[in-house]
């Protein structure tokens, strides 16, 4: 690993964007969000200064460095690609629950599942994607929407596919474990039925495991998907993404999308570039791609 004399917490810089332990330039501050930006797609304003520091002076420390220097160093060298996801996962935020944004869910239940699960029983392929599912409760609450309207789903050519950027979000999904307070948002018949109690909280039963598979990707990576979609929940990310980014992610949905596919979106975002032209409001926040089902 390359090292870079550190200049001090002593030295009495002036170009500090904060102030602590670690000294953290405007130079410093670039080159993360550059490297950032890059990897994942995110991008980072100077006011977010303060919250880089906080969350990666947590690195710094585990890493035995004395500055951000040395740090950036690590990361743009060729040694440092466990660093950047390490990185991308300190600086992003899984905010997830239940059922959050609960029209998407009622929209599922009521107006594409039905003739979707036509499609299933008559030996079809239906195929959905949770593209930024955090700790999995956004998929596994796909999952008991499709089950409420096809309760033999698992045992057809039914499946969801959660992926996220973060590995340890990812492995959390796969472990399928929740907190009581997690919980909470899901109706207790749901919660009994889906669910078994263990001594820390709730684990996941065989049926909606059996549904959901978990995978890490990357939104601004490569896609190594080969079929199509009928649903995708991609919500609350590209509000992290410059215009130009968000427009590639939207854009890279339409071709993975059957014709009368439905795309959920968070609630303070919007479809842009040319993948609006393709897709019809179909609800809040929710749009369809044109063409027959």
């Amino acid at each position: 690993m390359t090292t870079v004399p550190d200049p001090g917490p002593r030295s009495g810089r002036s170009d500090r964007l904060v102030e602590g332990e670690f000294v953290f330039t405007a130079s410093d501050f670039r080159q993360i969000a550059s490297i950032l930006h890059a990897h994942a797609g995110i991008a980072l304003s100077e006011a977010k200064a303060a919250l880089v520091y906080s969350r990666l002076a947590k690195r710094l420390r585990s890493l035995g460095m004395r500055s951000f220097r040395e740090y950036c160093a690590l990361i743009e060298g060729v040694d440092g690609v466990d660093e950047r996801q390490a990185m991308t996962a300190a600086l992003t935020t899984n905010v997830t629950r239940y059922y959050r944004e609960p029209h998407h869910f009622d929209h599922l239940r009521d107006q594409v599942m039905p003739a979707l699960a036509e499609r299933a029983r008559a030996g079809g392929r239906v195929r959905l994607w949770s593209a930024a599912c955090s700790n999995g409760q956004e998929p596994f609450s796909m999952a008991m929407t499709v089950l409420e309207i096809l309760p033999e789903a698992a045992d057809l050519d039914v499946r969801i596919l959660a992926t996220d950027i973060d590995p340890n979000m990812v492995a959390e999904g796969r472990a399928g474990l929740y907190r009581q307070e997690h919980l909470e948002p899901v109706p207790l018949a749901q919660r009994s039925r889906w669910f078994s109690k263990t001594g820390e909280g709730w684990a996941v039963n065989d049926t909606l495991r059996r549904l959901v598979s978990f995978r890490e990707l990357n939104l601004i990576g490569d896609w190594p998907m080969k079929g199509r979609f009928d649903v995708i929940f991609c919500r609350n990310v590209v509000i992290y993404f410059d215009d130009a980014t968000q427009e590639l992610v939207w854009n890279r949905f339409v071709p993975l999308m059957n014709p009368g596919a439905t795309l959920y979106i968070g609630h303070s975002e919007r479809v842009t570039g040319p993948a609006a032209a393709r897709l019809d409001t179909a609800g809040l926040t929710t749009y369809r791609l044109r063409g027959a089902s």
